[in-house]
């Protein structure tokens, strides 16, 4: 199969799609009202009708092989992301950020992973060209994330205070904090502190600077690091599916940019998706054999085994739906327990 390259016409349709829908979501959600489920859940409707979009252009340009090495990429990076999503609801919820501060957040965010997501990628396609036994390298790693899911147990019930996080901490110690929100700022100036001060007597500072960051830059340091760690799972595991840079990065971004939305309608529905953990652990799996058979394909000439990218769709895609399903056939014992008991007290009365 010859290599998908860097065509032109696709990287200019790529990069101008993405700048256009970014433009729309930032114009829609310019105010600062609470974003809503059935808001979110039509943006999530939105960024995946555009993924797909772009997965029948690829089909029709070019070839519905390179098509579904693009989507299968796409669904992997969005299935991984479930649990990146649900850290940034851990530490929002240690920052006591709710409602559309949140959005602006993920915002900058996720423009920060579009741009460590380019690197990530070109490293890693381009190490796994020059040096295919790198493959086993990636399968460890993805294996590992696997592995820490699956052994963390209840141990990550108790929700992680991610104001300590070392990423906050670094950036203390490089300026200067001011300790409380103000607005949906990510900095305020001496002017702003020495005005708040006057009303409230309480607030001095330890440090005397010219600008100083809020909470809310503290919570995006947090988000950021946290997703450049993810990025080391979720890259290897796309490559995975395609060594092609183009389409990786276009997955992967697609996946991204519905990130934002798909956050709003997570957060409401996590209680009920409750074996979708297990579902992505099963993937992570998958994907370190699949990297192992790769690697050894290429360095050792194993043979006895290809799975090929429509396979590795329809594993993604059913591993997936299996989890949503047993979610819902399945709820966890606690959640039946808390109905019956809801529902007994409301016979009782």
């Amino acid at each position: 199969m010859a290599s998908f390259g860097f065509p032109l016409e696709t990287i200019a349709i790529f990069f101008a799609v993405v700048a256009f829908s970014v433009f729309m979501d930032l114009f829609a959600h310019r105010g600062t009202q609470e974003i809503s489920v059935k808001d979110a859940s039509l943006w999530s409707l939105f960024w995946i009708s555009l993924a797909l979009a772009f997965y029948g252009y690829l089909w029709f340009r070019f070839d519905k092989q390179w098509a579904d090495l693009y989507l299968a990429g796409v669904v992997l990076e969005k299935s991984l992301s479930i649990d990146n999503l649900m850290v940034f609801m851990a530490i929002f919820a240690s920052f006591g950020i709710k409602g559309a501060l949140q959005h602006r957040i993920l915002y900058w965010g996720i423009i920060g992973a579009l741009v460590f997501r380019a690197i990530f990628v070109a490293a890693g396609t381009g190490l796994f060209h020059l040096a295919p036994w790198v493959g086993f390298i990636f399968a460890i790693v993805v294996a590992w994330s696997g592995w820490k899911m699956l052994t963390a147990g209840k141990e990550d019930e108790e929700v992680t205070d991610y104001s300590e996080h070392w990423s906050v901490r670094l950036t203390e110690r490089i300026m200067p904090i001011f300790p409380r929100m103000h607005a949906e700022r990510f900095f305020v100036t001496r002017m702003i502190v020495n005005d708040l001060a006057k009303d409230d007597p309480s607030i001095q500072m330890k440090r005397d600077a010219a600008l100083f960051a809020t909470p809310a830059f503290l919570c995006l340091m947090a988000i950021e690091t946290s997703d450049v760690m993810f990025a080391f799972d979720s890259v290897p595991a796309v490559i995975a599916v395609t060594q092609e840079p183009l389409l990786v990065y276009a997955a992967m971004i697609f996946a991204i940019l519905g990130l934002r939305s798909l956050y709003f309608v997570l957060a409401a529905l996590t209680r009920y998706l409750v074996h979708l953990e297990k579902a992505v652990i099963a993937l992570l799996f998958f994907i370190a054999f699949k990297l192992t058979l790769q690697a050894g394909e290429h360095v050792f000439g194993w043979s006895f085994l290809h799975i090929s990218p429509n396979a590795s769709l329809m594993v993604v895609l059913g591993t997936l739906l299996a989890g949503v399903v047993a979610s819902f056939i399945w709820p966890e014992k606690e959640e039946a327990e808390a109905g019956e008991k809801e529902a007994s007290q409301k016979s009782g009365d």
